[in-house]
């Protein structure tokens, strides 16, 4: 079956397709990723997903399913609405 694995970066995206066995799992799709020279320097630590949707890495993968690697956040989303309330900013942070 195909599948698809991406990483998000600030400019850059990387997405590779890759052909994995039927009942193979997103556990295998990160490590066949990790052995990829695209994706040398990710962080895989940060939590994965199926199109947005947090899934655990025994999760059975089936044909067309993108599997996303996240990254880490800048800044707690709690945190971030706090400070733009406080300083009377809109959310492109402008006042």
């Amino acid at each position: 079956m195909l599948i698809e694995v991406v990483h998000a970066l600030p400019g850059r995206v990387i997405a590779k397709t890759y052909r994995l066995p039927e009942g193979a799992c997103i556990e295998d799709a990160l490590q066949l990723a990790a052995t990829d020279a695209d994706f040398a320097g990710v962080d895989f630590s940060h939590g994965h997903g199926i199109h947005g949707r947090l899934v655990p890495a025994c999760h059975r993968l089936i044909e067309g399913d993108r599997v996303e690697i996240y990254r880490a956040l800048r800044e707690d989303p709690k945190s971030a609405r706090r400070r733009r309330a406080a300083g009377g900013l809109n959310r492109s942070g402008r006042s």
